[in-house]
């Protein structure tokens, strides 16, 4: 058993104890942290123990605790809102474990846009967070920033310049206003949390967009992985959740690739016409 695994354990068994109702949601999040630990893990065997790293919408925290079990200095950045909601209560109960185990990162209750942080760190990284910013410059900006010379911010998140829209599984046409008035339907009745305020928060990101941002900031450099998509193309035969959350023509035509192979070939499309884009962010 991986040592992360202990760790999401020890949170299943404390929200099991006190909100068992939970659960659904908690594995969800769970499979996210795994995926993102994934998703960063050859950044962090670069790393010394003790660097200074910041999440850009560290969630439920599952993964921001367990970087700080393995050593490292994290800084959890998440805007949070009056109230418990359902994902607010799910934070507390993660939080009341990792402080019975010593694994409380540094919480800062704002958005990247507000971050003043600068020169400060080793690593920065966020998962399925920037097409949710409301303002990309300035998360850019900031996060650049906030990092040390030759320090990174890697992340991934939707490409809209490729026209299918992986939260509501439809297609886009041109525009979000444009795609809201003809699937508004399938928008506004979709099951997942918050159709609404979800919607509403996506900015429409595209690699187009973040490369003309950056070549505004001669302090940072960006590339493009175009081998990211054949990974997650891959995930879709042995992550059952995340395979849940795409429409059903979506996992019937990725399985044809997979049983074929043919999804390598995903890695010589360019990263202008991916649908997901994974980016690093390198301050000079």
């Amino acid at each position: 058993m991986s040592d992360m695994q202990v760790w999401l354990n020890e949170v299943r068994t404390h929200v099991l104890a006190h909100e068992p109702d939970m659960l659904s949601i908690l594995i969800t999040y769970q499979e996210e942290a795994l995926f993102g630990r994934r998703y960063i893990a050859d950044d962090l065997a670069e790393l010394a123990k003790g660097a200074t790293i910041l999440e850009v919408g560290a969630g439920a925290l599952l993964l921001s605790c367990q970087l700080v079990r393995e050593g490292f200095k994290v800084v959890a950045l998440e805007p949070v809102g009056d109230g418990f909601s359902h994902f607010n209560r799910l934070r507390e109960l993660v939080l009341e474990k990792a402080k019975m185990l010593g694994c409380v990162p540094e919480l800062l209750n704002q958005g990247a846009e507000e971050l003043s942080i600068t020169d400060y760190f080793d690593y920065a990284f966020s998962i399925n967070v920037m097409e949710h910013v409301g303002d990309v410059h300035a998360v850019i900006k900031q996060v650049g920033l906030s990092l040390h010379s030759n320090a990174r911010y890697h992340f991934t998140c939707s490409n809209y310049s490729f026209p299918y829209e992986q939260h509501f599984n439809i297609p886009t046409l041109f525009s979000k206003s444009l795609t809201e008035k003809v699937f508004s339907k399938q928008i506004y009745d979709s099951d997942i949390p918050d159709p609404i305020g979800t919607w509403q928060s996506l900015n429409w990101i595209s690699v187009a967009q973040v490369s003309k941002l950056v070549k505004q900031m001669p302090e940072l450099s960006v590339t493009f992985n175009r081998q990211f998509l054949v990974s997650t193309l891959a995930r879709m035969a042995h992550d059952k959740e995340f395979a849940a959350r795409r429409s059903k023509w979506v996992r019937t035509f990725i399985t044809v690739l997979l049983s074929c192979r043919l999804h390598l070939l995903a890695g010589f499309i360019p990263a202008m016409m991916q649908p997901i884009i994974d980016c690093t962010l390198t301050r000079k």
